[in-house]
């Protein structure tokens, strides 16, 4: 019977959160602290939310990047959201505009395929969905964070840990005695490690 490695991956925004017992040794294996994406970061975060959509040439994505310091994933995904509704409501009513200015010059309405009046998201659309972005991290938040990654680096590791430097020759009892030593400070055959305690 083959094995198969199941691989759980959890994710949060309140570290403070976390009941202490899931951060101890052989729960999550690796603790990764993921801060608020650079500049070029976001520059790819816009790229990739608005990578199905028309966008007109003179949108400078590098630009709103540039602008957005601060902001979260979510909140540039949001950003680019709004503008495509703005801009799939301005197609909206001016289809419905279109189609009344033709109804009454007495044109037989028609469906009409070519006709797209908001064929692309311009800057207007995007300058009024930046009218109501929002940073949903705040500095505040970003300090306790950067805290909390701190404090966790100092807790776990050993910090200044090495091997004892060898004296003579390798084969010699001085140094079995000095790895036997070193070894002696970790191991305490006495002491039953409870992993559940």
């Amino acid at each position: 019977m083959q094995k198969k490695n199941v691989f759980v991956i959890g994710a949060t925004n309140r570290p403070d959160h976390i009941d202490p017992a899931l951060l101890r040794p052989g729960r999550l294996d690796q603790l990764i602290y993921i801060p608020l994406p650079d500049e070029g970061s976001r520059y790819s975060i816009l790229k990739a939310s608005l990578r199905k959509s028309p966008i007109a040439k003179d949108v400078d994505i590098a630009f709103m990047a540039k602008m957005t310091q601060g902001f979260s994933g979510a909140d540039l995904n949001e950003i680019c959201q709004r503008a495509c509704k703005l801009a799939i409501r301005e197609n909206i009513e001016k289809d419905i505009k279109h189609e009344r200015e033709r109804k009454e010059a007495g044109e037989d309405i028609m469906m009409d395929d070519e006709f797209d009046p908001v064929p692309e998201i311009t800057k207007a659309h995007f300058e009024e969905a930046m009218k109501f972005a929002r940073r949903s991290v705040s500095d505040n938040d970003i300090r306790k964070y950067e805290m909390f990654a701190q404090n966790l680096q100092q807790t776990r590791g050993f910090g200044t840990f090495k091997f004892p430097e060898q004296s003579g020759n390798a084969g010699s009892g001085g140094t079995n005695n000095t790895s036997g030593g070193a070894a002696s400070q970790f191991v305490d055959s006495s002491v039953d490690d409870d992993l559940y305690s």
